[in-house]
């Protein structure tokens, strides 16, 4: 039997890197999973290979929230799961960042998670689940991402209030903060058909070497494993924390 038997979850941002590999995780794990974003033709090709359903989801949007939500409903009758994945990352230091840049980052990465919460929530059968993506940059600062930062700062509080509005129908919120990830976010080369993907992911841990206690950047699909836990019946007691999955970097740097 799997973990997830007879549940349904909606994972966004699911076409590729994490979402996909949550995707892909929940559904071996006997899930019926609701694949949601706004790459239509990456995203029904994985629905297709996996018997999933593909909604078109742009989690900025409240009606393409509700048509999302009415669409799994349709299809299986009940939503146990929301996956908050989705986001977006742009590099420019603060006093350079204009802000239609910025709020593009809200509209995505804050607006989009906060959506999700108030529109799937009330839909949600009681003893559900909620994980919403946050990132390392959540619990520390990082110079050049500040936007992004802020968005996964306030995540964390959605996460909490979220968690603390919806105990009384046991409904469970939590949030993992991955650290450096191999995904087309840190590694653009997975964007282009014609790059050494395997190369760049080599370079890339030699970088985090230097950086990351455990010696390498993460793999998508060791995130996926922790929001698995925090959306099974392994995390029955756990609600309103961030879980930090970074091979160590947030403990600190060792100078031996």
């Amino acid at each position: 039997m799997g973990k997830l038997d007879g549940r349904v979850v909606l994972v966004t941002g699911a076409a590729r890197g994490q979402g996909e590999q949550e995707a892909r995780l929940f559904a071996a794990e006997g899930a019926s999973v609701v694949v949601a974003d706004v790459l239509d033709e990456q995203g029904k090709a994985l629905a297709e290979e996996l018997g999933a359903l593909y909604v078109h989801l742009d989690v900025g949007e409240e009606e393409n929230w509700g048509a999302a939500v009415a669409a799994a409903k349709e299809a299986h009758g009940r939503i146990d799961g929301l996956i908050n994945n989705a986001g977006i990352l742009r590099f420019n230091a603060l006093v350079d960042t204009p802000l239609d840049e910025f709020m593009q980052v809200v509209r995505v990465n804050q607006v989009g998670c906060f959506l999700g919460i108030k529109t799937v929530a009330p839909a949600m059968e009681d003893g559900g689940t909620i994980v919403n993506t946050a990132s390392y940059t959540a619990v520390t600062g990082m110079a050049a991402v500040g936007t992004y930062a802020a968005t996964k700062h306030a995540i964390l509080g959605l996460t909490r209030v979220a968690a603390l509005e919806l105990a009384h129908r046991h409904i469970r919120v939590n949030a993992i903060c991955p650290g450096a990830i191999d995904t087309a976010m840190s590694n653009p080369a997975q964007l282009d058909p014609n790059a050494d993907v395997e190369g760049m992911s080599r370079a890339l841990d030699e970088l985090y070497r230097k950086l990351v206690p455990l010696g390498r950047i993460g793999r998508p699909e060791e995130v996926a494993r922790l929001a698995l836990f925090l959306t099974s019946e392994d995390s029955s007691y756990i609600t309103g924390q961030p879980f930090v999955i970074d091979g160590g970097w947030l403990a600190g740097v060792s100078v031996i």
